[in-house]
């Protein structure tokens, strides 16, 4: 059965090893060069960019020689997807296409052992194909994970538990509609298209509500520049703004007639905020949820892609025809 299932997915699995390693040893080279930047260690200077003259150095020197680096790993967004779906779609399909099924479920290994072990194996590359480039990834980005923290939209996604669990909800995806569909390309472009959604409602909608975000309020200051602090960089800010001295959120409007109030009196604005009693507030959730977060939709996805499977199993023992 090994034998069989991998002559029929070598090329897959030959292109995706082949693929994942290339940009593996690019990210193991570049980020060597990145992290010797850091004599003693990314993790020293996390936090220290405003306050350590060695750091901030380092991290001016990482975004100038490697910044580019980290705008193209935005495209690594779809590798979850890419290893999922591309081992997942043909599963089923490609045996519906080709008519192979008849010969596979007339021989004496029956249906549903033939089934889990496909299922068994191709999940199981797809786990190890993702979690070795993730967890290279997670490496490579360490220097720029010390300077503006792990829950940055293109931190969170790439790093951790989630990239795993999203490869396994694009394989399940891809599996389901494969079955569904009977064919491979559809059922890859099926698997790519649910992905995005699901990410994008996830990332947008569920993922800030996983906790009760944290509110931290200040007097705004007197004198000086805008400058705002209370929440640290690597905090996850959701919303920033200015209240009234009862706590009541100002607009945008109303914030601008404070400052047109501000002009015509001729005062300095913090000075004019300040003595009315305005603060500034910001509503974050702290860096040290990062893993409670990522245990909260790794474990989502894979329920999802467990419903999915099952939704397979379901067909399968209906024989599909």
């Amino acid at each position: 059965m090994t034998w069989l299932i991998w002559r029929q997915h070598r090329t897959e699995v030959g292109v995706l090893g082949l693929l994942v390693g290339l940009f593996g040893i690019a990210l193991l080279v570049l980020g060597t060069q990145a992290h010797d930047l850091f004599p003693g260690g990314p993790a020293r200077c996390a936090g220290q960019a405003a306050v350590d003259a060695a750091c901030a150095a380092s991290f001016r020197l990482l975004d100038e020689d490697y910044g580019y680096v980290e705008n193209l790993l935005a495209a690594f967004y779809l590798v979850p997807v890419v290893v999922g779906a591309f081992l997942g779609a043909p599963l089923l399909a490609r045996e519906l296409e080709d008519g192979t099924w008849q010969l596979a479920w007339t021989q004496a290994v029956p249906r549903m052992r033939w089934l889990a072990a496909k299922l068994v194996a191709l999940a199981g590359v797809t786990v190890a194909l993702t979690g070795t480039f993730t967890a290279v990834l997670t490496w490579f980005r360490q220097p720029f994970d010390a300077w503006e923290g792990r829950f940055q939209y293109d931190a969170f996604d790439l790093e951790g538990l989630v990239p795993v669990a999203y490869a396994l909800f694009a394989f399940a995806v891809a599996t389901a509609a494969g079955a569904i569909l009977r064919r491979s390309l559809p059922a890859f472009g099926v698997a790519f298209g649910a992905f995005l959604a699901a990410r994008m409602s996830v990332a947008l909608v569920a993922r800030p509500a996983y906790a009760t975000p944290l509110t931290a309020m200040q007097p705004v200051p007197v004198g000086g520049t805008n400058a705002r602090t209370g929440p640290g960089v690597a905090d996850w800010m959701i919303e920033r703004g200015y209240a009234d001295a009862t706590g009541h959120r100002l607009s945008s409007t109303e914030y601008h007639e404070l400052q047109d109030a501000a002009d015509r009196a001729g005062t300095n604005l913090n000075q004019f905020l300040h003595a009315r009693g305005v603060q500034e507030f910001g509503v974050y959730h702290p860096a040290d949820r990062f893993w409670t977060f990522q245990l909260i939709e790794a474990a989502l996805f894979v329920a999802v892609a467990a419903v999915l499977i099952g939704v397979v199993v379901w067909r399968v023992r209906r024989r599909m025809i």
